[in-house]
């Protein structure tokens, strides 16, 4: 997809595991990294970073930007800011989440870079990213919206077909369904969905599907 100003989101797939609770999952995550030629951010750090580096190629990162801290969203976050020298931006209410992956140091390379929060704006290529803050799957869960795309970056907030779960630690069901309805549904209805996992959607369609 490309934009008027020469921005685009390039895609790739890479596979790995979901830990909470005790319980382990294979899983694969969409990696998500929106730019031109020169400059790019990348959306969510999961399990490989020379995955995430294919796809990013020889252009400059600005930023790791994190939906949220569920491990296989920001597992290769640290390894990934140390390659790009590239800062990590994370919404704090997901502090607890991060500290399940990365430890609890106060200091050094274990926390992020960045608070982000609802309304927050980054600019890569000639276009702007909106974080928007969405908690339910996560305390701490943001997408973030590019306009001049005409799309948007869920996370795990809301897929082809509705809400992300919300069976876990830290998560919410009612509170998920609000933040769906009341930050993302008010978007157009033409807006793509680019999921943390699976195939895109868009906001009309999801209207639909959630009433």
């Amino acid at each position: 997809m490309a934009g008027s100003r020469g921005a685009r989101v390039d895609h790739a797939v890479s596979s790995g595991t979901f830990s909470l609770d005790g319980e382990t999952f294979e899983v694969d995550n969409n990696i998500w990294v929106v730019g031109d030629d020169t400059e790019c951010v990348v959306i969510d750090a999961p399990h490989s970073v020379d995955d995430i580096m294919a796809v990013v190629g020889d252009r400059k990162v600005r930023a790791i930007l994190l939906t949220h801290a569920h491990d296989d969203h920001c597992r290769v976050a640290p390894a990934l800011r140390e390659r790009t020298v590239a800062p990590i931006m994370l919404h704090p209410d997901d502090r607890p989440l991060w500290e399940l992956t990365h430890g609890d140091a106060e200091t050094g390379d274990h926390l992020w870079d960045v608070d982000l929060a609802d309304g927050f704006e980054i600019g890569v290529g000639g276009i702007t990213l909106r974080a928007i803050h969405t908690p339910g799957h996560a305390p701490g869960a943001v997408c973030f919206h590019a306009p001049d795309l005409g799309c948007v970056f869920t996370g795990d907030t809301l897929f082809q077909g509705g809400p992300g779960a919300t069976g876990r630690s830290f998560s919410d069901e009612e509170q998920i369904k609000r933040s769906i309805r009341s930050r993302l549904l008010e978007l157009p209805g033409d807006t793509v969905v680019h999921t943390g996992h699976g195939d895109d959607t868009t906001i009309g369609a999801e209207r639909e599907a959630l009433g």
